[in-house]
């Protein structure tokens, strides 16, 4: 299998209007238009019955002591643990790729609803749920794509991997929450037929250079 993007090149740059943050010179950042982006794919397998997308960033910090701390920086040689951006599931066989915007269009306080998704489709749940769980104003289960928003001190380039499942049945079955962990732990054990990655990187520090 292929997985291509109209939206951004493989081992690129993420165009900002496919952010969840942009750089900001006064505030450090700013709410962007958080679209999806675009996804396309090929070469599907014979048998398959339907797809599952799934994004994370296997950069972000494991401790938070220096995150978003003026005066202070976020050192790449910190470990790295993984945050889901997006978990996408039961697209149907005949599906192809996935239309920019067509599944996030901005970004939602609170989270957007799910799981039921537009055409039929299922979001899981992704980590802006933990990331937000002590913010008032904020604080909700965020399932859908919401895209990219590392720490603005951090002096490693993120990368964001999206991947396409091809699976032998129509729908996933995941036992408990659509979390990530859960959906990997469904698709250990799936009829996976065949996949592909396409990868974009993103920084909201002046400081680093992207790509």
């Amino acid at each position: 299998m292929q997985l291509t993007s109209q939206s951004f090149q493989d081992g690129q740059a993420i165009p900002g209007e496919f952010a969840f943050a942009v750089p900001d010179a006064g505030a450090h950042v700013a709410l962007s238009s958080n679209r999806n982006p675009q996804l396309a794919w090929s070469g599907v397998p014979e048998g398959t019955q339907s797809f599952v997308v799934v994004c994370h960033d296997p950069d972000v910090p494991s401790r938070g002591d220096d995150v978003n701390q003026e005066g202070r920086e976020v050192p790449a040689t910190l470990p790295r643990v993984d945050f889901f951006h997006w978990l996408l599931l039961d697209i149907p066989a005949g599906t192809t790729q996935i239309a920019a915007g067509a599944q996030s269009n901005a970004v939602t306080p609170r989270g957007k609803p799910g799981p039921a998704a537009p055409a039929g489709l299922r979001h899981g749940i992704n980590d802006y749920t933990g990331w937000f769980a002590g913010d008032e104003a904020m604080k909700g289960d965020y399932y859908g794509y919401d895209g990219p928003c590392p720490p603005w001190n951090d002096t490693l380039v993120h990368r964001y991997i999206f991947t396409v499942y091809a699976l032998g049945t129509p729908s996933l079955a995941v036992e408990g929450a659509l979390t990530g962990a859960n959906v990997l732990n469904a698709l250990a054990s799936a009829p996976v037929l065949g996949k592909a990655s396409l990868t974009g990187l993103y920084s909201l520090n002046p400081g680093v250079v992207v790509g």
